[in-house]
Formats: C-alpha cells, sequence, structure tokens
C-alpha cells in the first residue's frame, strides 16, 4: 500500500509543473488567439469562417492591455497573438525572459498626435503637456514622433526606446505625462495632446487622417504581428492563421472598414 501511495505522488509531482505553467499539448485544430479589440479581434472574426472551412476552430480571446497577451502566450494559455508590432515584442522578450517570435507582420497602425484643444500643432502653446504611452518601445516611438514633426529633438543614441531624458532640444517648454497606452485616450481631455496608439485610437472614434495632427507615415518600422512561442511559427496551424489575415477576405475589410488609412495591410 505505502508503494502504491509513493508511486501516486510521483505521479502528481511530475503532472503539476506542467499544469503550472499552462505547458498542455495543443490541440492541432484549435487556434486559441489573443488580441486587443479593435482593430485585432476585428480582423480576426472576419476570418472565423475561413478557417473553419479549413478545418480550424479559431478562439479569439480579447484583452484590453498590453501585458497581459504575452504572458499568456509565453504560458501556454494561447497559441497566438496579435496586437503589438515587433520592437514592442523584442522589448518583452528582454525584459521578461519570453522567447516569443513573430510568425509573420501583418499591418502597420499610424502613430498620430491627437488634441482636444487645439486644431494645429502650432496653435500648441509653449508649456504644453503631452500625453505619452509609458511603456518603453511606444514612449520611444511617440517621442520619434515628436522628433519627426519638429518639436523636440533627441539624443542621437537616443533610439527606439527613448525616454523624455534623452530629450536634448524642446525649445517649447513641453511637458510630458507618462500614461498607461490605454488610458491615453481617456486623459485626451486633460492633457494639451497626447500621442496615441492606433489600437486605442480607432475604438475611441479617432482616425488619425481625420483627427490627427500628425500622423506616422505608412513606412512606419512597427509593423503589427502574430506572435507565437519560438518553434510552433511552422506548424500548419498558425500558418494558416498567417495566411488568412493575408488573405483578400481580410484586404477587403479593411478597405471598407479603415478606409482612411488608419489601418494599412503590409506585404
Amino acid at each position: 500500500m505505502k508503494r502504491i501511495f509513493a508511486v501516486a505522488l510521483a505521479i502528481i509531482a511530475l503532472a503539476v509543473p506542467a499544469f503550472a505553467s499552462g505547458a498542455q499539448e495543443s490541440d492541432p485544430n484549435v487556434i486559441k488567439v489573443g488580441a486587443t479589440p479593435d482593430p485585432h479581434a476585428a480582423i480576426l472574426n472576419e476570418i472565423v469562417d475561413q478557417l473553419a472551412a479549413e478545418g480550424y476552430d479559431l478562439q479569439i480571446v480579447e484583452f484590453t492591455d498590453y501585458v497581459t497577451p504575452n504572458e499568456a502566450l509565453a504560458s501556454g494559455e494561447l497559441d497566438a497573438n496579435y496586437f503589438q508590432h515587433l520592437p514592442y515584442l523584442e522589448s518583452a522578450n528582454a525584459e521578461r525572459g519570453y522567447d516569443l517570435v513573430s510568425a509573420g507582420g501583418i499591418h502597420i497602425e499610424p502613430l498620430a498626435v491627437y488634441s482636444e484643444k487645439y486644431d494645429s500643432l502650432s496653435d500648441i502653446p509653449d508649456g504644453a503637456t503631452f500625453g505619452i504611452p509609458n511603456d518603453p518601445t511606444n514612449e520611444g516611438r511617440a517621442l520619434l514622433l515628436l522628433q519627426s514633426a519638429g518639436l523636440i529633438k533627441l539624443a542621437d543614441d537616443a533610439g527606439l526606446e527613448a525616454v523624455p531624458a534623452d530629450i536634448v532640444e524642446n525649445p517649447h517648454g513641453y511637458e510630458f505625462a507618462e500614461i498607461e497606452a490605454a488610458s491615453l485616450p481617456r486623459v485626451l481631455p486633460d492633457v494639451d495632446a497626447a500621442v496615441i496608439n492606433g489600437n486605442y485610437a480607432i475604438p475611441a472614434g479617432l482616425i488619425s487622417t481625420r483627427d490627427g495632427l500628425f500622423v506616422e507615415g505608412a513606412d512606419s518600422p512597427y509593423v503589427n504581428v502574430v506572435a507565437v512561442r519560438a518553434g510552433s511559427e511552422n506548424e500548419p496551424k498558425i500558418q494558416a492563421l498567417v495566411d488568412a489575415l493575408k488573405s483578400d477576405t481580410v484586404a477587403a475589410y479593411v478597405a471598407e472598414r479603415y478606409p482612411n488609412g488608419e489601418v494599412i495591410l503590409v506585404d
């Protein structure tokens, strides 16, 4: 009896770590993808039937922040996520020790400067406060956008993860409020202007080409990708997901749903 009990405990001990880490065998016919609501989850919803016809059950899990989708993917709770650009993915890997890779680039969401108080950049007064994302890559992206607009100058070695301390020229004496990216649309009335990511601007009714005072160019390196755990990028279901996101179905949907360049598909 003692021997049987000991064997049972050993089996439990071996099983618990795999369960606790989320490392469970993935169903080859189920594609569980984490995404922020708009445009990512909206685009994914357009290919549910297409993938079903190929024998895949696409399950979409919505997130409203930038942190938990990568945690869920790394732990094995998701097969993929679709919400982030490549520099953010690389930063998350470096900071959190993840081993996540891109299975394919899908689209660009141009970053833009928005304001509810002013109609142009030239109207924004000296000493004004700009809201900017507080995560490393999007904060740097926002500051690089403001530099492109001629409002500030960053140190030559600032790079993609620039922070306000890297500003070497600020002739208008602007202040910078570092705010969680998801909260920027809500605090827009409380600041003079804000640099807002597309996947938070779009649900807030902000269209970069209509409402943006200055918009990132279409040659942006910040391509939104399908992220997966390293080693799974060539799995048939992941390739099917990427192919579907690059299909004519998605191209037609994006052209109709985002006619003003809020979402730009890449080759």
